[in-house]
């Protein structure tokens, strides 16, 4: 792509390689270059052939050019582009735009990088700081996933706990998550123990049946090499080999926070999630997700990955509502 700028305005060619096909870089339907569109409303951006041209502000047609060659480098590898990862790329040159990216962190490089493939469905990250992410649990034995509801933080912690069973770099797989909207009160629930908890586990089930065969989890489940319980049950025990994740952490008080991180054991990572916004302890207890940053900031080999409603990937109104409520909860003092 050649750029030619005047004085007020750019303008930007883009030749698209024989061998992909325009549906594949319009999307069908002209989809994806509608949302091109949307995101740079003041430019003026035509397709005739395979050529693409782009004429407007110079800043505006730089990033165009720039999106063009990440959408070429995703399609190289033989996946393909979606209206979501067009978006998601905007954003991202965006904040690399406004200092926000670091070096080697480009679109293409965020949403091709795999973690877990299963029955035809690749997991990958899709923002920078879900790369990030996932790139702090290969580099740190501890590490804290911090933020909103659907900004993948124990989904992919979990998708990496499979990666590391599946290459062995572990022997089995804790899940685990306090079970506090219960309370006191399991002892009264109907059912055998495990009927009683299993509502409060139920989310951490159905991520494991996206990961892997829904056939082989019983007897992973059954052999020990994959064990879902409630908080409680790791007390007293000293976890080598195995990858665990505390999730819903927020409703952790701080003596139970200190009690699972001293349960790790050798050769052994892990991940803490939770969303500081959604606590349910009762009035007046103290988080122990909260606390734990005041006491672990600086601690060699500990990271804390921050997510924020950009990295929202459920629906996209998800993101609007977390901003709302953030916005509401910052002019009420809350």
């Amino acid at each position: 792509m050649t750029q030619t700028p005047t004085r007020a305005q750019a303008s930007a060619q883009f030749t698209v390689p024989a061998k992909h096909p325009m549906v594949t870089v319009l999307g069908s339907g002209d989809s994806l270059l509608r949302v091109i569109e949307d995101a740079f409303p003041a430019t003026d951006i035509h397709v005739r052939g395979n050529e693409v041209s782009a004429v407007g502000d110079a800043r505006e047609v730089a990033l165009v050019q720039r999106l063009f060659d990440e959408m070429m480098l995703v399609l190289r590898t033989g996946q393909p582009m979606t209206e979501d990862a067009v978006e998601r790329s905007i954003a991202m040159l965006r904040a690399a735009e406004n200092g926000e990216g670091a070096a080697g962190e480009t679109p293409a490089e965020v949403l091709t990088q795999n973690i877990l493939s299963n029955r035809g469905r690749t997991i990958r990250p899709k923002t920078l700081n879900q790369k990030r992410y996932v790139d702090a649990i290969d580099q740190h034995t501890v590490v804290f996933g911090i933020g909103p509801a659907g900004t993948g933080k124990t989904y992919l912690a979990m998708a990496k706990a499979v990666q590391a069973l599946q290459a062995k770099q572990v022997n089995r797989i804790i899940l685990t998550r306090p079970a506090v909207e219960a309370g006191e009160r399991l002892g009264f629930l109907p059912g055998t123990l495990y009927e009683k908890i299993d509502p409060y586990l139920r989310p951490l089930y159905d991520a494991l049946h996206d990961m892997l065969d829904p056939d082989s989890i019983p007897r992973l489940m059954a052999a020990g090499t994959i064990e879902v319980a409630p908080l409680a049950y790791m007390r007293g025990r000293t976890l080598n080999d195995a990858f665990i994740i505390l999730d819903e952490a927020q409703n952790t008080n701080p003596e139970q926070m200190k009690m699972f991180l001293t349960r790790l054991g050798f050769d052994s990572k892990i991940v803490i999630t939770g969303d500081v916004t959604q606590i349910d302890l009762p009035g007046g207890t103290k988080s122990g997700l909260r606390q734990v940053r005041e006491i672990l900031t600086g601690v060699d080999d500990v990271h804390f990955a921050e997510l924020t409603s950009r990295d929202v990937v459920r629906h996209k109104l998800v993101g609007r509502i977390v901003d709302a409520y953030e916005k509401y909860d910052s002019r009420n003092g809350q």
